[in-house]
């Protein structure tokens, strides 16, 4: 029995949440609909299934009775996106080896290339998000963007399938980045520090959280990285991993000056 990639889509459709979809559609402005047919470069079909994508989770603190947000279609549409990426890289730089192909990708579907992204087809003006959440906290936030954009992406490929939505990575993701050269920045500071150390036959660095600061949907965390038993860089971000980076690249900075 061969892999029926129909099957796959049907089986990330939504059910039986429709009658509770449709009743949030009321409330989501028909405009929007036509915003994101030219956004998109498509018509829609299934109107539905984009509404679920701007779902964020604390929709559901205050609503108690709707059962999900958009995280099914983000893990499926990180899961197109990868595919679709790996697929433009793989057919670029066919001498290329396959260090550099992961390099770069990650590079292009890491959380500030997406959220830029997001920021720029303006994915926050569509978020449905608990009433308790500021505006200037979706417009802020990399991770609510990123993680929105993902899903629109799954949603798209549900609704209109693979080829529409390469188009829409390759537009929307890909070209962009190539034209500024950016796909070449290496911004995988932990990386980077490890092979420094490890070259250099120094400790392996640790990284340590010093404070989580903030409400739950909006926290802040500060991040130290010992190499030894000195203390080389502090990085301050929105998440775990982009802190650590930031500590990372002053690290990397402060061993390179010396």
């Amino acid at each position: 029995m061969g892999f029926n990639i129909s099957r796959l889509r049907d089986l990330f459709r939504p059910q039986k949440k429709n009658l509770t979809l449709q009743n949030i559609r009321i409330s989501f402005p028909a405009e929007n609909f036509t915003r994101l047919e030219k956004i998109l470069g498509t018509t829609i079909s299934n109107k539905n299934i984009y509404v679920e994508a701007f779902i964020h989770r604390s929709y559901l603190e205050e609503n108690e009775h709707f059962e999900f947000s958009n995280e099914r279609l983000e893990y499926l549409g990180d899961s197109v996106l990868n595919l679709v990426i790996g697929e433009f890289l793989f057919n670029k730089f066919p001498k290329e080896e396959e260090g550099f192909l992961t390099k770069v990708r990650a590079k292009m579907v890491n959380r500030n290339a997406l959220s830029t992204v997001a920021e720029n087809i303006k994915i926050a003006d569509f978020m449905i998000m608990s009433s308790n959440i500021p505006k200037t906290v979706t417009h802020n936030s990399k991770s609510i963007l990123s993680d929105a954009l993902e899903a629109l992406i799954g949603a798209l490929y549900l609704d209109k399938g693979i080829e529409t939505c390469r188009n829409f990575i390759l537009k929307n993701i890909v070209e962009p980045m190539f034209k500024e050269g950016e796909h070449l920045v290496d911004e995988n500071y932990k990386s980077q520090l490890l092979e420094y150390a490890q070259a250099n036959k120094f400790s392996i660095p640790v990284y340590q959280i010093l404070k989580e600061e903030g409400p739950h949907h909006d926290k802040t965390f500060t991040v130290e990285v010992v190499i030894g038993e000195k203390v080389f860089g502090k990085g301050k971000g929105k998440s775990k991993k982009e802190a650590e980076q930031l500590a990372a690249k002053t690290a990397l900075e402060k061993l390179q000056q010396h």
